[in-house]
């Protein structure tokens, strides 16, 4: 049999996340969580939407380590596998994922991080008048090629500076739209393998910081309609060395998993 490849792209992130929110309905959107949307909203729209990214959790780790997935499945109203794009690497990725299309358009197609210059997720938001913050460690993608934009940028050193902050923010509750990255896990997958110890304890945390999250949201958040969403950029394997790497057009690679939920507001 050959290789599976999910058919929802993560190139439906940013016009799914722009319909919910009721900015504007773009032709590439993800029907599973709109549908999700117009079950649990009744016709209304979020006003908020809260993207954690962690990078490199492949589909693989949900299907053979599902038990270490449970706070995400039971913090979410859905999990969904999802399909990367080529090269599988992480300023590619995530610029399709917050552009809406693929690399070859707009214009990162290898290992660099250039300010991108085409619309973003960020820019449709800002256009609409919503505010924008981005929570992510020093010179990572995330970091790099979305700036240059009328938002605020939370950069910090380390992951557990990411994440404090990130749940601050719930608490000030002044943004519309937070995206918040945590690369703990592809350090150590790359470092160590993608099975090795030390990966797995990054993906627990990237797990339980997932849950904390979102139980912050429902705490602090009542009166909102809240999008939050566990969403990876690509997937990896292990190489020569018991190493871990990606970037290849394979399953391991392509495949990854993303969890979403929807929070409504209590009247």
């Amino acid at each position: 049999m050959s290789e599976i490849r999910n058919s929802i792209c993560l190139t439906t992130v940013k016009d799914t996340v722009a319909e919910i929110m009721g900015i504007e309905n773009g032709e590439n959107t993800n029907p599973v969580l709109l549908s999700l949307a117009k079950e649990k909203l009744a016709g209304r729209k979020v006003d908020r939407a809260v993207l954690y990214n962690p990078d490199a959790v492949a589909l693989w780790l949900y299907q053979k380590y599902t038990h270490l997935f449970t706070d995400a499945v039971i913090s979410s109203d859905i999990a969904l596998p999802v399909l990367s794009v080529m090269p599988s690497v992480t300023p590619v990725c995530f610029a399709s994922m917050y552009t809406g299309v693929m690399p070859e358009i707009h214009g990162i197609q290898k290992y660099e991080k250039p300010v991108l210059t085409v619309n973003t997720i960020f820019d449709t938001f800002i256009k609409a008048g919503k505010k924008c913050a981005i929570v992510s460690t020093a010179r990572d993608s995330i970091s790099c090629i979305f700036l240059e934009r009328e938002m605020d940028y939370f950069i910090y050193e380390s992951v557990e500076e990411v994440n404090r902050k990130a749940l601050e923010l719930i608490d000030e509750d002044i943004y519309d739209l937070i995206v918040i990255y945590n690369g703990n896990y592809d350090g150590a997958m790359h470092k160590f393998g993608p099975e090795a110890e030390e990966s797995i304890n990054a993906l627990r945390h990237n797990i339980a910081f997932y849950k904390e999250l979102v139980d912050k949201i429902k705490s602090e958040w009542k009166n909102h309609d809240v999008l939050y969403g566990f969403l990876p950029d690509h997937g990896c394997h292990e190489i020569d060395g018991d190493c871990g790497s990606h970037g290849l057009d394979m399953e391991e690679d392509m495949n990854i998993i993303h969890f979403y939920g929807i929070k409504t507001k209590e009247n």
